[in-house]
């Protein structure tokens, strides 16, 4: 570029990036994902150094956030709340390990104190007494604004100290939404009517920054302090930084359990390398670790640049979100003929993983987004979650952008698709004549949680659905192993095999077949209690609705889509010809009132049992009314863990949720 280009993408970037600072920081509603605003910064910043005459005072680079909104009254911050500068390879952190050992010229080991960097909003709070007096966003770093009747209602942080705590003093830390009360909170905004927010950062920003307190207080925020500000000489503070976010819990503050004392460089990337393996358990949002030099004399001796510590650096996960263009939508049909709209994308690497899909939903979304084809849209990936649109970046949209199409008529089979009143889902009402909803079913039902049969995989299930070998369920127990050895790829024992794991699971349980059923809404929970509580399929066959809302976690919903299901003639006749053809279970002892002793309760079970098997233990605790979940959340009555228990069992301790023994189990269930 000519000196003219450098200075002109200077000015651009500058304006570009002071725009975003004001959507994040002010107005709590980023235009761009955090991804795409690093990349921008880190080229101003490369271009100032490469150009150094075209540095300024006034450059973003040198500031930290935003300017204060109006609305509040301003605090000057006594010690400058700076940022911190940011390491996105291993690399990069190691040239920072590097320059602290050399500028601290010291041979010997280097301690580190290692967190995690939550993804909220920064804030200084002031005691004096003991008494929290002021609250503040941190603002551009030198000013911000008194938000202190908003943070006196979170509810993890204390009002009043204990123990033996400076006559005054500063904490910093942040304040941040858990990412499960950030669904929680998005689903009855929605249902309200009400705008919902696109991430828990924005959330907990957003819920700050209320001029009606009581608003805050209806939002579920939460605390965790990373240091201090100015504190008065009255009490010794410790000479670690780790040591002193230990006295801060002392006093009653609330940090981060996964804070964790390392040494050198190698301790600091496999702290990095655990939480990023344990990302997703953790119950808030982070976006990368904090590394900082633990003894505060090397602080001191280390100093600060004009925006950040040279003793601290942010080493930042790769990016969960990005931004990318949308070419198409594909219009996929599920197993209960729901319409679900993917948006084709320009590949793009989120959160380590090229993504080139994502899912719109449904039609109320596409609206809600009004996203249309050739828009640049921000995307979101987290743990094993389907990538999702989240937002559309409007200032980008090309002139020729057009509106998606929602189908009338199903892509697969050309059944009419249908809406019911009150659902955001559509259907496609073709049911087992759609080729794609008969697919699905037939995988359904063979999976190992419904007839476990072994061998019958999903490409086998596509191909005998394409060759009209399979019309319903009834049709594979007339499969025979010669027809099948005739298959591309099928050898003569594959076959067999096949076949024999066909014939064998012909022996089930009731509940076993209820579930492969595949009824809307009828999980392995609700089929167990369903089994319980009728003992029998004709009786489930012959019941009402209000009988069928008797049954434990079953509501008036799914009680209609079980009473719809048994008498659609159609499925009357699958029923009965799986039957003729050998289907059966063992008679099952119908579950008294007076056995349902775990009605209404959720438990989960993880890690080993030494007295049975997670099955059997399973299918105790339904036996007693009980359902037996696969994650944790805070509905769960309990967490019942066995030997090497996992990240069930620490998602059940960060919730609060009680943990049970073997032991405990046996006095459940009883003999």
């Amino acid at each position: 570029m000519t000196k003219t280009d450098v200075r002109q993408r200077v000015e651009e970037l500058r304006a570009l990036i002071t725009r975003y600072n004001k959507e994040y920081y002010e107005f709590d509603e980023p235009s761009v994902p955090d991804a795409e605003y690093d990349r921008l910064f880190r080229e101003l910043q490369q271009l100032e150094k490469d150009y150094p005459e075209l540095r300024s005072s006034a450059s973003p680079t040198q500031k930290v956030g935003s300017q204060p909104v109006s609305a509040f009254q301003q605090v000057q911050h006594e010690m400058p709340m700076l940022s911190l500068d940011n390491a996105f390879e291993q690399d990069e952190f190691e040239a920072f390990a590097k320059r602290v050992q050399e500028r601290l010229d010291s041979a010997s080991e280097i301690a580190y104190c290692c967190e995690p960097k939550l993804d909220g909003a920064a804030v200084s709070l002031l005691y004096e007494n003991g008494k929290l007096v002021r609250g503040a966003t941190r603002g551009d770093g030198q000013t911000g604004e008194d938000i202190t009747a908003n943070v006196r209602t979170i509810r993890n942080l204390p009002l009043q100290l204990a123990g033996d705590f400076p006559q005054r003093f500063e904490v910093r830390g942040e304040v941040f939404m858990p990412v499960q009360a950030f669904e929680d909170y998005n689903q009855k905004a929605v249902e309200r009517g009400e705008k919902a927010f696109a991430n828990p950062r924005n959330a907990a920003a957003g819920s700050l920054r209320q001029l009606d307190s009581r608003i805050t207080a209806g939002r579920p925020l939460h605390f965790y302090a990373y240091g201090m500000g100015v504190v008065s000489d009255d009490v010794a503070l410790a000479d670690s930084h780790f040591q002193r976010l230990q006295q801060l819990a002392g006093w009653g503050l609330p940090i981060s359990a996964e804070v964790k004392c390392v040494t050198n460089a190698e301790g600091c990337a496999k702290y990095y390398d655990d939480i990023l393996a344990r990302r997703h358990e953790l119950r808030y949002e982070i976006d990368g670790v904090v590394l900082k030099v633990d003894a505060i004399k090397q602080q001191q001796d280390l100093g600060f640049v004009s925006r950040a510590p040279r003793w601290a650096i942010a080493w930042k996960f790769p990016a969960q979100e990005e931004m990318t263009v949308i070419h198409g939508v594909d219009f996929q049909v599920g197993r209960t003929g729901a319409i679900t709209p993917v948006a084709r994308l320009e590949p793009v690497a989120v959160a380590g993983v090229t993504v080139a899909n994502a899912t719109l939903h449904n039609a109320d979304e596409i609206a809600r987004l009004d996203i249309k084809l050739g828009d640049t849209v921000i995307i979101r990936r987290a743990g094993d979650v389907i990538p999702q649109v989240v937002n559309v970046v409007k200032d980008r949209r090309p002139d020729n952008a057009e509106s998606i199409v929602f189908p009338t008529t199903c892509p697969i089979c050309d059944s009419h698709i249908e809406r019911a009143e009150g659902e955001a889902v559509a259907r496609c009402t073709g049911g087992l004549i759609c080729a794609a909803q008969r697919k699905e079913a037939l995988k359904h039902f063979a999976s190992r949680k419904a007839m476990d049969i072994d061998g019958l995989g999903d490409k086998l299930v596509e191909l005998l659905v394409e060759r009209e070998w399979l019309k319903s369920p009834a049709d594979l127990y007339r499969l025979k192993a010669r027809e099948l050895a005739m298959l591309p790829r099928m050898g003569e024992k594959s076959a067999e095999n096949i076949a024999s794991a066909i014939a064998t699971s012909k022996q089930t349980t009731l509940p076993r077949f209820l579930y492969a059923l595949g009824i809307r809404e009828v999980g392995e929970a609700t089929a167990a209690n369903l089994a319980s509580h009728f003992a029998s399929l004709e009786a489930i066959q012959a019941a009402n609705q209000a009988e069928l809302e008797k049954v434990a976690d079953v509501g008036t919903v799914v009680a209609s889509h079980i009473y719809q299901f048994f008498r659609e003639p159609h499925n009357e006749e699958v029923v009965r010809d799986l039957l003729e053809l050998g289907i059966s279970w063992p008679p099952v002892e119908k579950l008294a009132e007076s056995e349902a002793t775990l009605a209404g309760n959720t438990y989960v079970l993880t890690g080993t049992l030494t007295q049975m098997t997670r099955d059997e233990a399973k299918q105790a605790l339904q036996a007693r009314g009980a359902k037996v979940s696969g994650s944790v959340s805070a509905k769960t009555t309990a967490v019942i863990a066995g030997d090497n228990a996992g990240s069930k069992l620490s998602k059940a301790e960060q919730l609060g949720v009680p943990v049970l023994s073997e032991a405990d189990l046996q006095q459940l269930i009883g003999d």
